[in-house]
């Protein structure tokens, strides 16, 4: 059933009508212990009073809760996932990720601060969970057969800088952020990444990380930089830009142009201003939301939610772990 905010709104009158709305979509008809992964017949517990269940803090909740029938440990929809030990209400988590997917320009922290009567740093951290959901599987298959690589430039130019700003005199695009977008015209999906430069040998470990070079038919603009590594390919074939050519029968960079023309955009459009730090998830959400661009709004949803599981994106990391 295809969604829209009415008819979500309609839908998720309340916290519970939410949990099942996430459960719904994640589990189907058999919850899944997220302690030790059994399904063998999970149950609910019933709230001694009715439709809720007191807290420790003696408030009223509408937490549906589960208890696993082999680890006997207690769980919820939300454990393990993106949206774990938040205090944000479930039905506002639901509409924020249906704002995601369904806001081809992206949607900005501000926006959801104000739409949501939420902090400004707490808007800003739970786009933040549903950009490591969107983040591509790490079991991705490799690429091959037609992939088109091209790499664009983000930051702004040194002559629009302040006076005081010491990189202004800086000429160029040298201390700008290299992108490096990969186009499956097989299949559609980009994966896009922050590169230190644009050397053949970081071309070349990119490509390696995404693709089965003996499987893979090269295009390319006629950078030098290609020419150099385009015979480890299957094939390799370049169009000429500085000669005003841009399609050669088969042959075009246009697929990954315009990802980087929607992803410039979005970026100076909705955020205004991305750091080096963090523009690695925002290639995540927009990589994700090219790849399904012909799925509906709801389908889009449904994707996002099913990989919430796993990626629990905290603030400081627990000791042991590494930052992410």
């Amino acid at each position: 059933m295809a969604l829209n905010v009415l008819a979500l709104a309609d839908r998720l009158r309340t916290e519970a009508d939410a949990y099942l709305f996430l459960e719904e979509l994640r589990w189907g008809d058999r919850p899944v212990c997220p302690h030790c992964g059994s399904i063998r017949t999970p149950y609910f517990l019933r709230p001694r009073e009715g439709s809720s269940r007191r807290t420790r803090t003696g408030s009223a909740s509408q937490r549906r809760v589960w208890k696993c029938a082999d680890c006997r440990r207690q769980f919820s929809v939300l454990t393990g996932t993106i949206f774990h030990g938040s205090k944000i209400p479930v039905r506002t988590w639901v509409f924020i990720v249906f704002d995601m997917a369904s806001s081809k320009n992206g949607v900005s922290a501000r926006e959801i601060e104000r739409k949501y009567s939420l902090t400004a740093k707490t808007a800003w951290f739970a786009l933040h969970r549903i950009r490591e959901a969107m983040t591509r599987e790490p079991l991705a298959g490799l690429l091959s057969g037609r992939v088109v690589a091209d790499e664009t430039w983000f930051g702004g130019k040194p002559s629009n800088r302040h006076g005081h700003d010491p990189r202004k005199s800086i000429q160029g695009r040298h201390d700008k952020t290299a992108i490096m977008s990969l186009v499956s015209r097989e299949t559609g999906e980009v994966r896009s990444q922050v590169v230190n430069n644009v050397k053949p040998a970081t071309l070349r470990s990119v490509l390696r990380e995404h693709v089965v070079p003996s499987a893979t038919h090269l295009h390319t603009d006629s950078a030098r930089n290609y020419r150099l590594i385009g015979h480890e390919f299957a094939s390799h074939e370049a169009v000429n830009h500085t000669n005003r050519e841009y399609v050669r029968g088969d042959v075009t960079t246009n697929h990954a142009e315009g990802y980087f023309a929607q992803l410039k955009r979005s970026l100076d459009g909705t955020h205004h201003h991305v750091s080096r730090e963090h523009l690695p998830r925002y290639l995540a959400e927009f990589d994700f939301r090219y790849t399904t661009r012909r799925d509906s709004d709801t389908e889009r949803m449904e994707r996002i939610i099913r990989r919430v599981a796993g990626r629990r994106l905290t603030y400081r990391p627990a000791r042991g772990e590494a930052c992410r």
